[in-house]
């Protein structure tokens, strides 16, 4: 997905009264003020009750559901290869949101961050969170180099798992 099809999604939640916050690998570049690599698609997270506004806009536009875990996540995906994965929360006092991940378990991002996307601002999930979203499982190379950017930035430790890409 590209910078421009990003921030024209981006345009049309805000339109719709929704006020995401980019996620994933378009979250850690937007934290980095630049496009690092190809994204294949676009993580938000969102306000559980601003989950059915984001989708309606989407299958309005030939998205149809490819993944319905809710209400941890809802993915979509369009004909054209364009995917859209939202993240429900429930916003808390501190500004950040708490995600559903079944069982009892939540995680928790803290309150979102300013990055840049094309030059634009935008608002994305911030740096610490975004560590922690990316432990617990094994990391993939991108992810390794993600995270390895992310923490020389912004001078956070690297998560466990990811210590051998510090050299990167």
């Amino acid at each position: 997905m590209s910078a421009q099809s990003v921030l024209a999604h981006l345009d049309l939640f805000t339109s719709a009264c929704a006020d995401p916050w980019v996620d994933g690998g378009w979250g850690i570049d937007a934290l980095l003020g630049e496009q690092t690599r190809i994204h294949s698609d676009l993580d938000l997270v969102i306000a559980r009750e601003q989950v059915g506004v984001v989708r309606n806009v989407l299958e309005q536009r030939g998205f149809a559901v490819i993944r319905s875990w809710l209400p941890t996540a809802l993915a979509l995906a369009h004909p054209d290869g364009r995917e859209v994965d939202l993240h429900p929360v429930a916003l808390t006092p501190d500004g950040g949101g708490d995600q559903d991940l079944g069982q009892g378990r939540t995680f928790h991002y803290g309150p979102p961050a300013s990055g840049q996307i094309g030059g634009r601002l935008v608002r994305c999930v911030n740096a610490e969170s975004q560590l922690r979203a990316h432990v617990g499982y094994q990391p993939s190379d991108k992810d390794r180099a993600d995270i390895a950017a992310l923490a020389r930035r912004y001078h956070l430790p690297l998560p466990v798992g990811y210590v051998e890409s510090e050299q990167d």
